[in-house]
């Protein structure tokens, strides 16, 4: 079969980019670059630049980091001219973005540590601003993205960093075309398809550069539509269903006074979507205040933060209601509060006065998941107060008459009181795209009526509040729950909630695990957080927290169950003060928000590199309703669900476990303790369709095996086994090879998350995938070798997905202890062992590094030592040994000092901090020239983080 050349599809697509209103210009190098650049600078800004004039302007651009750039490409630079006079530079014109002059060229070569030649590149006033990278149809685009990585990493910082000035990648192999933001944190996860306004996606080449790179349209998106992230220090770009909710959000306010609602799937980037809407609706003439409102107060800290770092100080959240008064009186554009605070503002005469003004004025409010308490008095007293009040809502799962709780205002759905839906994107359409995951949902449980005991069967007709409530199952719960969570979070990697039905359901669990971890039967950190005196069971999972009057250092009113959870929770809060040496309480509402907020962060910050895994980490929170909706971390993957669920409750709470993070997680865990299955078919029908359910939830254990064996007979067609790899005549057998083995790894990551998983089931045993992996990272290691060597590969762009390789708890400790049973064993028992401990040093990313090294003491030391207990002594003597000759020859091949060196590798091995490249060239005899100092710089680097990789990671634990 024979494929388009990516040459043709190079051609085709700057013939296009011309007449959709680019100019096709030459650049093959450097040189030229900073040459167009400096005539289209001078069109731009109608003058002229000396020499030295450019120069100045040049030595600005080549500062500060890509996000920082970001900025810089926006704002304007005031350049002392020759003559004595200021001028005020500009590089991009973003309020009237057809100003701004756009060029098309291709294949300029820029050398850094390695030489790289660019396809397609789009400038804006001769600043490169999007990249387009092609591969011939047939090849995933995949490996156009890593090759991006490469050019980051290489020779994108040379030439005054130029190309560190590109906002967005495109990425095509003419059939499937996706673009992605340029920030450091990027993976091929954050790549979007563009769509339509119905979600139509626009995979073509040709009709994606129609849709998106017609100058108007990329102009736009230059313009509005990237956002930068201050908490990641990261560029953002709105998804299309992102920018045409917020286009026709600003069309509305712009053009009438009516009400409307958006309805974007839970975990599809609702925040930004309305951070975006209200950043640009509050600059329109004819608003004169933009009022955020949430409902809860841990989504406040949540909402004020996640604002806050799209543009850091955009919004205050106020503290109480005088502040909120002060805020709403001023000329604060963007308010940030709660729809309590907002409803004691707009009930209390005293503060009639202050706010008298607005009546009159257009407030536009935009609602945070409004089916929560905007049903209330509240919503009718906003739109009373505010006689020009413009409202939209913003939710992943709206009210309609079957799911409208019927003390709601008389079954009042989002419609009734919002008006039309401006833009829908649903959970299909998110799960399609890979915005979200699918649901692997298992129901654990069944019983047997007289004993109550976990059989194969389900009896429906037994008095299930007797069942719920016995102690022998939630006892047999509990052991389920510690048997399996390594298995649903790959060995604590990913954290869980835990939803009960009550409070005192939750004390019950909760002093069951204390108990068995105290025996010593698992190891498992848990913590809980709830509203006590609230012990109802609540099918709709609302959460909250409570107003400031709930709290007070004195007794709660007399009633023996208030007292008791309050104590209870008091105890439990206490426990997790010892496990994490904080201070939180209940006894004021300051204390037990930050309580709050600690098991946020430290369930969200655990996706962070930074995040120290062994000391912060958080296993389960047990809840009965806080956290089930509005609470986003990435690295939780699991909910185990022991209460009754319903329509927009239920799809809240699954989806606290969707959110996308890299390959190996590949689906939200649900174990559910109840029979949900009708309540989830039901959701599921209500907010998409009743066909969507297959979509959305992981088919039977059987299906995904059925894969894996497809996977595998696919695999042995190229390789008939292990050692065939050896005998692959070309990189194109090769890299058949790996992506027929990466394709079983998928299934296999898929399938382990099953609690049925057993390689029995399997046509492949584990001795066999362990052996194929051994062979597919030998395959890894050649590449980053040929890499280093500045050998040209087609295996370069392929991506590995390590990720995928699953990481047991093993490491140079446990090796030790191998070694110690290996020393006391003789004959054929001492050579199984041996291979045993080879195969794992090849088959784990991580020992890989190390193997050399290791292998060397087994096969030098180990027979020296009489004593198995002296091994651990006389390994840590021989590894300190090998560190110290690895850190000299480093230090004297690159003319590095000793010891400030071996500071700044300390200081990295614990902060996780990577120095600065001044940092480095203080170790250095003579400090590079200007030209060298960048690749010199990114050479030690390398050399640093595998110093780190072998020396220091995994040897301990």
């Amino acid at each position: 079969m024979t494929h388009q050349p990516e040459a043709i599809l190079e051609h085709n697509l700057i013939q296009q980019l011309v007449g959709l209103g680019y100019e096709r210009v030459t650049i093959p190098d450097g040189e030229h670059l900073l040459s167009n650049l400096k005539s289209q600078l001078e069109r731009f800004n109608n003058t002229s630049f000396s020499d030295k004039e450019f120069d100045n302007i040049l030595n600005h651009l080549a500062k500060g980091t890509v996000f920082e750039k970001a900025e810089m490409l926006r704002d304007r630079f005031l350049l002392v001219k020759d003559d004595g006079d200021n001028f005020y530079v500009r590089f991009f014109d973003k309020e009237q973005w057809s100003r701004n002059n756009y060029q098309v060229t291709n294949q300029i070569a820029q050398e850094g540590t390695y030489k790289n030649r660019y396809d397609v590149t789009l400038l804006a006033n001769g600043i490169p601003v999007m990249q387009i990278e092609l591969k011939r149809r047939g090849l995933e685009i995949k490996e156009a993205f890593n090759q991006i990585n490469r050019y980051q990493h290489q020779s994108f910082w040379s030439n005054y960093g130029l190309f560190q000035y590109v906002q967005l990648f495109v990425i095509s192999n003419g059939v499937n075309t996706k673009y992605l933001a340029n920030n450091k944190m990027q993976s091929v996860k954050q790549t979007f398809f563009w769509a339509d306004v119905h979600n139509k996606n626009v995979t073509d080449l040709t009709e994606f550069s129609d849709a998106f790179l017609n100058t108007n349209q990329f102009g736009k998106m230059l313009s509005h539509y990237i956002v930068r992230s201050e908490t990641h220090k990261i560029m953002m770009v709105l998804r299309p269903y992102q920018y045409f909710a917020v286009e026709q959000l600003v069309q509305q306010v712009a053009t009438t006074n009516d009400n409307a609602y958006i309805w974007h799937t839970t975990g599809s980037g609702k925040t930004l979507t309305s951070f975006k809407a209200s950043q640009i609706i509050m600059d329109l003439p004819n608003v004169h205040k933009v009022v955020f409102v949430v409902d809860r107060k841990d989504l406040d800290y949540q909402t004020m933060n996640e604002f806050n770092s799209f543009k850091k100080g955009s919004v205050d959240v106020t503290g109480n209601t005088n502040e909120l008064v002060k805020q709403l009186a001023d000329d604060t554009k963007l308010v940030l509060t709660t729809i309590q605070k907002l409803n004691n503002a707009i009930s209390k005469n005293h503060y009639e006065q202050k706010l008298k003004h607005l009546q009159d004025k257009k407030v536009v409010f935009v609602f945070d998941e409004c089916h929560r308490s905007q049903f209330g008095d509240t919503h009718k007293k906003i739109t009373e107060y505010f006689q020009y009040a413009q409202l939209f809502g913003f939710t992943g799962t709206p009210i309609f008459a079957d799911n409208a709780a019927k003390n709601e205002l008389g079954k009042r759905t989002t419609k009734d009181l919002f008006g039309k839906c401006l833009h829908k994107y649903v959970i299909t359409d998110a799960i399609r795209d890979q915005n979200v995951l699918r649901f692997g949902i298992e129901y654990i449980g069944k019983y047997k009526q007289k004993s109550n005991t976990f059989i194969d069967i389900e009896v429906e007709d037994i008095d299930k509040a007797e069942v719920f409530a016995d102690p022998r199952r939630l006892e047999k719960i509990a052991d389920y729950m510690i048997a399996y969570h390594d298995q649903k979070t790959f060995n604590k990697e990913y954290s869980a909630l835990f939803a009960v039905n009550s409070i005192d359901t939750l004390i019950s669990y909760y002093d069951i695990f204390k108990r068995k971890k105290e025996a010593g039967e698992h190891d498992l950190r848990i913590a809980t957080i709830f509203t006590y005196g609230t012990n109802e069971d609540d099918e709709h999972a609302k959460d909250y927290m409570p107003d400031d009057d709930y709290y007070g250092t004195e007794e709660p009113e007399p009633g023996y169950e208030t007292k008791h959870t309050r104590d209870k929770l008091e105890s439990y809060i206490k426990d997790y003060n010892a496990m994490y040496n904080t201070s939180f309480s209940t006894k004021d509402s300051q204390l037990f928000e930050s309580y709050f907020k600690d098991i946020s962060k430290r369930l969200k910050e655990r996706e962070k590199i930074s995040f120290n895994d062994e000391k912060d980490r958080l296993d389960i929170v047990f809840v009965v309703n806080m956290m089930l909706t509005g609470f986003d971390a990435k690295k939780v993957n699991t909910l185990y669900v022991d209460k009754n669920l319903k329509y927009h409750g239920l799809i809240q709470a699954f989806s606290r476990t969707n959110r996308i993070l890299g390959e190996r997680k590949s689906q939200g865990n649900i174990l559910c303790f109840r029979n949900l299955k009708k309540s989830t078919d039901e959701a599921i029908t209500l907010f998409s369709n009743k066909d969507a359910i297959e979509d959305i939830i992981l088919p039977p254990y059987e299906h995904v095996a059925k894969k894996f064996d497809e996977a595998l007979e696919n695999l042995l067609q190229i390789t008939p086994s292990y050692q065939s790899v050896d005998d692959l005549l070309s990189e194109e057998d090769e890299a058949a090879f790996i992506q027929a083995f990466r394709q079983l790894m998928r299934a296999k990551n898929v399938l382990e998350s099953y609690t049925d998983f057993d390689w029995q089931d399997l046509d492949m045993s584990a001795q066999e995938f362990e052996d194929y992996k051994s062979k597919y990272l030998d395959l890894y290691e050649k590449v980053k070798q040929d890499r280093q060597k500045q050998k040209t590969s087609i295996l370069d762009d392929i991506d590995f997905e390590l990720e995928l390789i699953h990481r047991d708890q093993i490491n140079v400790a446990y090796i030790l202890h191998l070694l110690a049973k290996l020393k006391q064993s003789t004959g054929a028992q001492a050579q199984q062992q041996k291979k045993a401990i080879m195969d794992m040093l090849s088959g784990d990313i991580q020992l890989r590094s190390k193997r050399e090294l290791i292998e060397k003491f087994i096969e030098e030391n180990l027979p020296k030592i009489d004593n198995p207990d002296d091994i651990e002594d006389e390994f840590q003597t021989y590894w300190h040994e090998e560190k110290i000759l690895a850190l000299a020859k480093l230090c004297e091949e690159e003319h590095l000092d000793k010891q400030q060196f071996n500071s700044l590798i300390e200081s990295y091995s614990s902060s996780g901090r990577e120095p600065l490249r001044d940092e480095v060239f203080k170790c250095l005899d003579n400090r590079p020239s200007i030209l060298k100092a960048r690749e010199i710089g990114e050479r030690i680097l390398d050399k640093m983080r595998e110093f780190v990789q072998v020396f220091v990671n995994g040897m301990t634990g």
